[in-house]
């Protein structure tokens, strides 16, 4: 082989090789510090809940359930939801008056689906002759507590399930319309051809459907509200004659307690077939969740199960779900998810085709290098050779676009 040629092939086994270590370095995992969501692997995000004020990479989604099959009742599964999923951080009014409404997510509708979340809390007002979302003052919307009008994301929740023909997503509205507001904004949506029927609901405490039965007939959408009286006048179901819930707010956050929401029969009533967590404080701040979306949260989730006749919750209710100091709501949705439709700890654990309780637990993922982000223009605050090599190395993909040019050219 001539010299020429073996040089410039040695040069682009370098390249890929360089190329390699750089794509290896940057997906930091879960727990290693970041600067944004690019620095982080699959699954997980970047968030202000490191110590210092320094990023981390945190879990954002949880494991699909439907990857372990979908033979199950529908209250067989648990679900990520989100509490007042449309009051998103740094949201302007679609009034455009500036707004004083406390705010309890950071991402779209749209993007917290694209998540997992599956679950999903509304609160619905009469507002400027529509149904709009809204904190409320004394039950009345205000330009100052108005977000934006109800059908905007009803229509991103239908644009979901168009495109994702298996999944069942479920709304639990806080609703102060009057009759017949919701109908009319619901069939604008386009959303009642996926309506999960209020006659299909078990009233006595029975099994659901089956999910596969639910998705195969496309009744993919459970809506519950917060009017009994709608039940019978509109077909929107009546949320407490099928869901237990607990407590909300910092009431329902002491250590070792579960009490049932005041609306809501006992957490251990076997009429609902339906659990309901919340966990979230009264006052949120992105920040103050961290902890609270961790260990916390997996003991909420332990105390639940036992104070709720030993029944793993079917929905997880969370501010911020993508903040935590650990696996936060995600690894809670799938620790409950594990325990429901397979019998192990976390559904990650569940074997493929074999019986109830069959579990394989992986061995732990070795130590991450020390890594830090970036604490300014031109500087490193990590020792890690791994954390630098991410930060010098140019993506790796134009790396092996170029080594595979050459490699064409040569050959």
């Amino acid at each position: 082989m001539a010299p020429t040629r073996l040089r410039l092939r040695l040069a682009v086994a370098a390249i890929v090789a360089v190329a390699l270590l750089g794509s290896f370095a940057s997906a930091a995992r879960e727990g290693d510090a970041c600067s944004s969501e690019g620095d982080c692997g699959a699954g997980l995000h970047c968030t202000g809940c490191g110590g210092g004020g320094d990023k981390t990479c945190t879990r954002a989604t949880p494991v699909d359930p439907l990857t372990h099959g979908t033979g199950l009742p529908f209250n067989n599964y648990s679900w990520l939801t989100t509490h007042n999923s449309y009051a998103l951080a740094g949201a302007a009014s679609a009034t455009g008056s500036p707004l004083v409404a406390p705010t309890n997510q950071e991402d779209t509708i749209t993007a917290q689906l694209k998540n997992g979340v599956r679950g999903l809390m509304l609160d619905t007002y009469d507002f400027n002759s529509d149904v709009w979302l809204c904190h409320s003052f004394q039950g009345k919307c205000y330009n100052f507590t108005a977000f934006q009008p109800a059908i905007n994301v009803l229509k991103e929740i239908q644009t979901f399930l168009e495109a994702n023909p298996s999944e069942v997503i479920t709304i639990f509205l806080e609703d102060y319309t009057a009759s017949g507001s919701l109908p009319k904004v619901f069939n604008a949506s386009g959303l009642m051809k996926y309506w999960f029927p209020v006659a299909k609901m078990p009233k006595s405490g029975e099994n659901w459907p089956l999910l596969k039965d639910m998705i195969s007939q496309n009744e993919r959408l459970l809506v519950f509200t917060s009017k009994k009286s709608k039940e019978a006048s509109e077909g929107i179901a009546y949320e407490w004659n099928y869901v237990v819930e607990n407590q909300y707010g910092n009431e329902g956050m002491v250590e070792g307690k579960c009490p049932n929401r005041a609306e809501s029969p006992a957490m251990d009533s076997k009429s609902q077939s339906l659990v309901l967590m919340n966990f979230f404080t009264t006052d949120p701040t992105q920040t103050g969740v961290c902890a609270n979306n961790s260990a916390p949260l997996v003991s909420m989730l332990k105390t639940c199960h036992d104070l709720s006749g030993n029944r793993w919750p079917n929905y997880i209710a969370v501010d911020f779900y993508m903040r935590s100091d650990g696996g936060g709501a995600p690894l809670a949705t799938d620790m409950a998810n594990g325990h429901m439709v397979c019998g192990c700890d976390n559904i990650a654990y569940c074997k493929a085709n074999s019986t109830f309780g069959t579990c394989v637990i992986p061995p732990p993922p070795p130590p991450s290098s020390p890594r830090k982000a970036p604490s300014g223009k031109g500087a490193s605050t990590g020792s890690s050779s791994s954390g630098t090599m991410a930060r010098l190395v140019p993506k790796s993909s134009f790396f092996l676009g170029v080594a595979l040019l050459v490699l064409v050219i040569l050959c």
